[in-house]
């Protein structure tokens, strides 16, 4: 079964009472990594089979270039050098360390693994960290600190400085509500209000995507934080999003859901899902749901997660969950990935790395995938724990792309090198006339040469546009 965060909590609390520690317990289990890994290898040559068949379908499009002199005759040969320069493909993690890091060393290197490696930052606009004191928000970039909360000035202006696009994360998340916002129905809806008004004339033409709602199928007694009043009432969804389109018309609108609540066990029933039921009724009712957002954080002891593979690591499953979602034409986001190292002995960091590769060969293969977000990058900073402290909350599960001193784990090595390598679109070579190709969704910078004459130019290649291109050298 799934760990939620409220009884992971409970269950360290015990444990630490004994005088028991994580990495210690770990230690001593038996971490079956080939029980983990046995659907995905199993499987593999269906999987291979369709991640190919889906990433040409979905992340690839065609090109026609013809080159012409400037008397418009086809040149015979030409050479010929394409450099992919972007993908429209957006993938991130959380951007919740930046300049939060113990030392200007390791803030330095936080930047340069970030901007390394990702062209999507998901920023914190958590209530509770943005205005703990009512009518004093932290919007600035030299607000008070507050940990894993950067300002969204600093985080939006470093992310248009390094080319990174921001996604706002989150609008009305109900459990995590300020105390000073709890109330009647009528006080928290005008407080979020507010609050939606004044995020849209700060950001709105800043940052283009938005989760409106986020964990809305906790039961409300079981939630951590703040509870507000308007998380049981039936038109939670509905309203935020109704209140969101009218400040935010322009913008991307997306609703966020936890792993378990999507993937996991009985919880996963196809169109009967609770998770599917709630954007069906929520659309039928008139909210402008934009895109989906899924969750995958795994949340799960060394000990159990062989036994949960069935769920989160089988690829027929996983294609099953994605295809189901698909369904409401509408884009897909994995918007929190989780994926445990349980420890820092290098098998268990390979096991983390190949895991990720599987997911992310998959997700990235879906059709109407637009985002793939892995939450922590570092060790040792996560949720719920203090700096450094591995003996509770999120940083148990050791589940970052790198070490606590920033050194990058094979994890981290295989995102970057999946969109910076493996899923680009680059050569050179001896052409004629007319050439065509297929190439990854994004910008591209052409250079030609015939006739002992070079021109260079920019193209795109993305669903409904040109595919056509002539070219006078």
């Amino acid at each position: 079964m799934s760990v939620s965060r409220r009884d992971f909590l409970k269950d360290m609390s015990v444990l630490a009472g004994a005088g028991l520690y994580l990495p210690s317990l770990w230690a001593a289990m038996k971490y079956d990594r080939k029980a983990v890994l046995d659907l995905f290898h199993v499987r593999a040559a269906d999987t291979d089979a369709r991640v190919k068949a889906g990433i040409e379908m979905n992340r690839k499009g065609p090109m026609l270039f013809t080159f012409k002199d400037k008397d418009g005759k086809i040149y015979e040969n030409v050479h010929l050098k394409v450099t992919q320069k972007a993908h429209d493909f957006k993938y991130g993690a959380d951007l919740f360390m930046l300049d939060e890091m113990p030392s200007a060393e390791l803030n330095a290197a936080y930047k340069a693994r970030f901007a390394e490696a990702f062209n999507l930052a998901t920023c914190p606009f958590y209530w509770t960290g943005l205005e703990p004191e009512e009518g004093k928000p932290r919007y600035e970039a030299n607000a008070p600190k507050l940990y894993r909360r950067p300002p969204p000035d600093l985080c939006i202006d470093w992310c248009e400085k390094n080319g990174i696009e921001p996604k706002a994360h989150i609008l009305n998340y109900a459990t995590v509500t300020p105390k000073w916002a709890v109330g009647d129905i009528a006080k928290e809806k005008r407080l979020l209000v507010k609050r939606f008004r004044e995020l849209s004339e700060r950001y709105a033409s800043r940052v283009r995507m938005w989760e409106v709602t986020n964990e809305t199928l906790w039961d409300a007694d079981c939630t951590g934080g703040n509870i507000a009043n308007l998380y049981r009432q039936e038109d939670l969804i509905e309203w935020s999003f109704k209140t969101a389109e009218q400040f935010f018309p322009a913008n991307e609108l997306i609703i966020n859901e936890a792993h378990c609540r999507v993937w996991e066990g009985t919880w996963y029933q196809r169109e009967r899902s609770p998770y599917y039921m709630q954007i069906e009724r929520a659309m039928r009712k008139g909210a402008r749901i934009d895109a989906v957002g899924l969750q995958f954080h795994m949340f799960h002891t060394a000990e159990k997660i062989a036994k949960t593979a069935s769920d989160f690591y089988d690829p027929k499953r996983l294609f099953d969950v994605l295809e189901t979602y698909a369904k409401f034409n509408k884009p897909l986001q994995i918007t929190e990935i989780t994926i445990p190292a349980y420890s820092n002995d290098p098998g268990d960091e390979e096991v983390q790395a190949e895991i990720l590769r599987e997911l992310y060969r998959i997700w990235f293969s879906a059709r109407g995938m637009e985002a793939i977000i892995y939450w922590n990058v570092p060790d040792g900073y996560a949720a719920f724990s203090e700096p450094g402290d591995f003996s509770c909350g999120e940083n148990a599960w050791r589940g970052g792309l790198c070490r606590f001193d920033m050194s990058p784990k094979p994890a981290y090595q295989v995102v970057k090198d999946l969109f910076g390598k493996e899923w680009r679109t680059n050569f050179e070579r001896d052409v004629g006339g007319r050439f065509a190709f297929r190439g990854f969704h994004g910008t591209y910078e052409l250079e030609v040469t015939a006739n002992g004459k070079t021109t260079k130019q920019e193209f795109v290649i993305r669903p409904n546009f040109n595919d056509r291109i002539e070219i006078e050298v």
